[in-house]
């Protein structure tokens, strides 16, 4: 014998209120006291339009249920519009949580277009909550980022590069059918005509193909910019993994304590290198701390965002990067010589002495050139170099990077935390966010996108500290 269900047709008696279809510990009750925390001034001043309803006209509906359906929606890995309105339809959780309102998925969507800046104060608002509550420790945090699938594919995409080779491609395709057209018309065969016509086609898709990619050369032009995208024109083509797609770099700062999520930016930059300060000095404000240890990899090992942070208070832990050409070569890298501060020179692995030569300009930034003659006469000369002399550069900054570094390499244990501590929410966002593509387009559109992401994320990681019902009362009391 197996289980067996009852008879569809089978009568049935159901409870006679949604209250009972939702446990005591369901998470959708943090998301209601969570919205109905805020009345409709609050709503308002946060930037949500229709938080105030107007006395004339179809009633809209209020934010804070469309909050609710969103944030349900990233805790159950349901982001799609039209995913969301099925479920309003068919899902208990959800019309217990929205009172059994069913606003359709173009309403949905377009509430998280219209309101995008009011989402991230809503993300910081909830952030405050927490810092009051004592979730935040304010001693050590991390910062990581991460690349983000936009709503553009890659053939849409056109690097200088990628137009130079279009437009290469175009030509010798025009000349391609030029010659077929020429040939035809010598042969002089019965089919010409139709050829000729089925050739002209394909020669006039071409000029228009052509013309297109010429408009984008000149907005490249125009705009300055080395790549354009033509879906969404704010996404660049970065890196991933070992290809490149068109995405978003998307950062955030971790606190230590709980794991929770301070601050959060998504930018178009292709790498990490400048974006360390500008959301680890953000997570140092909202924090109101005096000091701030952070962590991070070797993609944000550059000397002026080092300098920003330590001038705010911050104590970065950061290991350099180590990239050089004569390591792959297998000769001596800048890393076998040594640096003395106090008389400003280097000390070759031959025991000579590199002394300061001259200043020079390199990426807008100043580098100190350090020589020394007795190259022409060293005995190791061929493990050095390849050249007449060895030159090592140092930027004007370059203490910092030695500083960050040193600090990594003295306290291993805060590196070894880093990973679990700032990777762990990317993974696990990624899975929600449709294993990390954008809905939205535009960089005021995925911050959105992201921070209703990192707020579901914090939601979820204090009902794993507190319980529901301790998280639930704690809302409600504030």
């Amino acid at each position: 014998m197996h289980i067996r269900g009852v008879p569809r047709e089978q009568a049935i008696l159901l409870p006679e209120r949604l209250e009972d279809y939702i446990t005591e510990d369901n998470p959708v009750r943090v998301i209601d006291a969570l919205v109905q925390g805020f009345t409709d001034a609050e709503w308002a001043a946060m930037g949500f339009s229709k938080a105030i309803a107007e006395n004339t006209g179809r009633p809209p509906y209020h934010p804070a249920d469309l909050v609710a359906l969103y944030l349900w929606g990233f805790l159950n890995r349901v982001i799609s519009s039209r995913n969301l309105e099925k479920a309003s339809k068919t899902n208990v959780e959800v019309m217990w949580l929205l009172r059994k309102l069913r606003p359709d998925f173009w309403t949905i969507s377009m509430f998280r277009r219209d309101n995008e800046r009011a989402i991230r104060k809503l993300f910081r608002q909830f952030n405050q909550w927490c810092r009051g509550e004592d979730l935040f420790g304010g001693e050590l945090g991390g910062v990581d980022g991460s690349k983000f699938r936009a709503v553009n594919s890659k053939d849409r995409n056109f690097t200088r590069t990628k137009v130079e080779r279009r437009l290469d491609e175009i030509d010798r395709a025009f000349e391609k059918y030029l010659d077929e057209i020429e040939q035809n018309d010598r042969e002089e065969k019965t089919e010409t005509k139709v050829d000729r016509e089925e050739l002209e086609k394909k020669i006039e898709r071409l000029r228009r193909r052509r013309s297109e990619i010429v408009e984008i050369v000149k907005q490249m032009d125009e705009t300055g910019e080395d790549q354009v995208s033509l879906t969404d024109p704010e996404s660049r083509s970065m890196k991933t993994g070992g290809s490149f797609n068109v995405c978003y770099n998307v950062q955030i700062a971790v606190d230590a304590k709980h794991g929770l999520i301070v601050a959060t930016d998504v930018t178009n930059a292709p790498n990490d290198l400048q974006q360390l300060s500008h959301t680890a000095i953000e997570a140092k404000e909202f924090l109101q701390v005096e000091s701030l240890d952070l962590v991070a990899d070797s993609g944000y090992s550059d000397s002026d965002e080092l300098k920003k942070c330590e001038e705010a208070g911050i104590e970065p832990y950061v290991r350099r990067i180590k990239n050089s050409m004569n390591e792959k070569k297998g000769l001596f890298t800048k890393y076998d010589f040594i640096y003395d501060a106090e008389i400003d020179q280097y000390h070759c692995p031959n025991g000579s002495a590199l002394k300061f030569s001259h200043l020079e300009n390199r990426e807008n930034r100043q580098v100190k050139c350090y020589t020394t003659p007795a190259c022409r006469d060293c005995g190791i000369r061929s493990l050095c170099t390849s050249g007449k002399e060895r030159r090592i550069r140092r930027s004007v900054d370059e203490d910092l990077i030695e500083r960050a570094d040193r600090r990594a390499r003295v306290r291993p244990e805060i590196m070894a935390r880093r990973k679990g501590l700032v990777e762990h929410p990317f993974g696990t966002m990624k899975r929600w966010i449709n294993g990390g593509y954008f809905l939205l387009k535009g960089l005021d559109g995925v911050k959105a996108e992201f921070d209703l992401a990192a707020m579901s994320f914090n939601i979820k990681r204090i009902i794993t500290i507190l319980g529901v019902e301790e998280f639930t009362a704690r809302l409600r009391a504030a």
